[in-house]
């Protein structure tokens, strides 16, 4: 028998916005409200949607029709609000990244292994169509053995709008970037089930010419003076992985897999073009190259890839951000969803009904905490790395799922 989901969601900002309708329309959710430390700003997504409005996160956490919640406040309380939800006895569902502290990480863990409630991060590079390909030439056997990975979260801060945090906005636009490392981590081991992350050396770049906007050391809670954090990863498979995390970088189309390499085939991606190469069938000595951009690009882009300008639309903003790719597996998502809004390269569909399908079911959703613990903890140490000069480091592991508990099998 599946469970009703009543949810409450926790932040009514922009980017929450983006969900409501989904789990309005999700089958497995029986109600929706909505709560906001901003109580005008609640009122109007209530008025927006017309949903009822929690006053509190207290309050949604003490009322017992509400099992589960969606949070999307600032990316610092994820961690202890995930902490107090559970502890209260509700599902949740919550906006990247998992925490800032890795004994928020080892807690949550801990509650989930306890309780089996369900734990869903919305991680959007899980689904991202460059991740879906690697991990079914992965599982198909195409590239052989994993070697080495490049992925990267370039997005310069001049597009976001901390101001709207209020007048202490500084004090958290100066979080370390690989506190946020999911959207490329992901990728990388997205592709890789099962493996994580065993040592990191980082180094971070500190120089810019725009401190109001990034609220560097000395103005933020962490005294973090890094815009732009690279690390190098040794993984449990033996394989090697470069992530970086960039805040002061001129380039568009800001979560990617640059390369991901295979003993028996690579992927690439520069830009406007997606690769896929290999050895031949009948020539071990000989590598083929195919062009794979139309199965992974949503059609507004592979209508005109030919087309000389085409790199230069696509870094004014054409990518399909609100598009589905082929490559997708839209057919696992439910009917109501049909021409529903989606965002980040159409990947909030299947955030939305992986949680709704776990809660439901009692299953695990794909980004469950052990897996999001490894997105997300190598980051965390990369940062120490990266304050200690590029020292060597050890990541912890959580290790994986109860082995009985099963996972969701949506791919």
């Amino acid at each position: 028998m599946r469970e009703k989901i009543n949810i409450c969601l926790i932040g009514c900002g922009k980017f929450s916005q983006n969900f409501v309708p989904l789990f309005k329309l999700h089958p497995d959710v029986e109600s929706v409200q909505l709560c906001d430390l901003v109580p005008e700003r609640a009122a109007a997504a209530a008025q927006q949607f017309q949903l009822p409005v929690v006053a509190s996160f207290e309050q949604a956490l003490a009322d017992p029709k509400i099992n589960a919640v969606a949070i999307f406040s600032q990316r610092h309380l994820h961690g202890p609000q995930v902490i107090a939800a559970l502890k209260a006895g509700k599902h949740v569902y919550s906006a990247v990244p998992c925490a800032s502290k890795i004994e928020e990480i080892q807690e949550i863990e801990a509650l989930v292994r306890q309780t089996r409630l369900t734990y869903s991060m919305g991680e959007t590079g899980y689904y991202r169509s460059a991740t879906i390909f690697c991990r079914q030439k992965m599982k198909a056997g195409e590239m052989g053995d994993f070697v080495y990975g490049e992925a990267q979260y370039n997005h310069d801060q001049r597009h976001f709008d901390f101001t709207r945090s209020g007048s202490n906005w500084r004090q958290v636009a100066g979080i370390p970037p690989m506190y946020y490392p999911t959207h490329s981590t992901s990728m990388i081991l997205g592709s890789l089930p099962g493996v994580y992350v065993q040592k990191v050396a980082a180094f971070g770049y500190s120089k810019t010419d725009h401190p109001d906007i990034f609220g560097t050391s000395g103005q933020n809670l962490w005294n973090n003076p890094f815009v732009n954090t690279a690390m190098l990863a040794q993984l449990s498979n033996g394989g090697i992985a470069r992530i970086s995390e960039n805040r002061r970088a001129a380039l568009s189309g800001n979560t990617y897999i640059s390369q991901f390499y295979g003993s028996e085939g690579c992927y690439e991606f520069a830009v406007a073009h997606h690769y896929f190469t290999h050895w031949a069938k009948d020539d071990p000595q000989k590598l083929i190259r195919e062009e794979v951009s139309r199965e992974l690009f949503p059609a507004s882009v592979s209508s005109i890839l030919d087309k000389p300008d085409t790199s230069q639309k696509i870094c004014a903003g054409l990518g399909g951000y609100h598009e589905s790719s082929p490559i997708q597996p839209t057919w696992r998502l439910p009917r109501e969803f049909s021409g529903q809004p989606n965002g980040h390269n159409g990947t909030h569909h299947f955030l939305v009904d992986d949680f709704c399908q776990a809660a439901a079911t009692g299953k695990l959703s794909p980004t469950n905490i052990w897996a999001s613990a490894r997105f997300n903890l190598p980051g965390l140490i990369a940062h120490q790395s990266a304050l200690r000069g590029g020292e060597l480091m050890d990541v912890p592991d959580l290790g994986d799922p109860p082995a009985d508990w099963p996972l969701l099998e949506l791919d």
